[in-house]
């Protein structure tokens, strides 16, 4: 097996450099331009890093759900989950963390890297309730840079192509996959026919 084992092999294998706009479209504080995109986007995965490793996790909400608290601050909701935290143990022993930002129908996806903490200051908390249910905890992000994404990725994939959207029915259900990595102790079909309740029931 061929490793690449130097940034000199690296560099010299991804040639040209970069364009000037690669470079110039780096912000180090939110635009005005930037700024509609953070507001317009209802999902953002989160990518953080810990003694532990790496997390990826899908955050979700109404279109601007994560707050622009001023041009160097991003707040992020913890909305209700499976409480396994693992994106919230990184930030407390590691701060460094990455918004990536999708529009739906828009090509051009946005990332927001930066340093976070976790805030459960009561009145913070309060300003983001949704049905009168506020978040545990908000995610504080102190920009280091922001940057736009090329659409190649989303042509790529055709992703927001109805008709490339795949069957549910032809995937396993978590049910499905819980019973068989669990022989059959949790999951199965009363998992997935309990889970929209309990969604509806917990989504805040």
């Amino acid at each position: 097996m061929s490793i690449i084992a130097s940034l000199e092999q690296l560099e010299a294998l991804y040639t040209p450099a970069p364009a000037p706009a690669a470079a110039r479209k780096v912000a180090h504080s939110m635009t005005p331009e930037y700024r509609r995109f953070v507001e317009a986007s209802p999902f953002a995965a989160l990518a953080t890093i810990g003694p532990d490793g790496i997390d990826c996790s899908p955050r979700g909400d109404e279109a601007g759900f994560v707050r622009i608290h001023d041009d160097s601050t991003l707040m992020m909701p913890d909305r209700r989950g499976n409480n396994r935290i693992d994106s919230l143990r990184n930030i407390v022993r590691d701060p460094r963390c990455a918004f990536l930002f999708l529009l739906p129908g828009s090509g051009t996806t946005f990332r927001a890297n930066g340093r976070a903490h976790l805030s459960i200051e009561p009145a913070l908390l309060e300003s983001f309730a949704v049905e009168g249910k506020p978040p545990r905890s908000v995610i504080v992000m102190k920009i280091d840079e922001l940057y736009f994404q090329c659409a190649r990725a989303i042509i790529r994939s055709d992703l927001w192509n109805p008709e490339r959207h795949i069957d549910p029915a032809t995937l396993p259900t978590p049910g499905e996959i819980l019973a068989a990595m669990t022989d059959r102790e949790v999951g199965g079909k009363a998992y997935d026919e309990a889970w929209p309740e309990r969604a509806r029931q917990t989504m805040w």
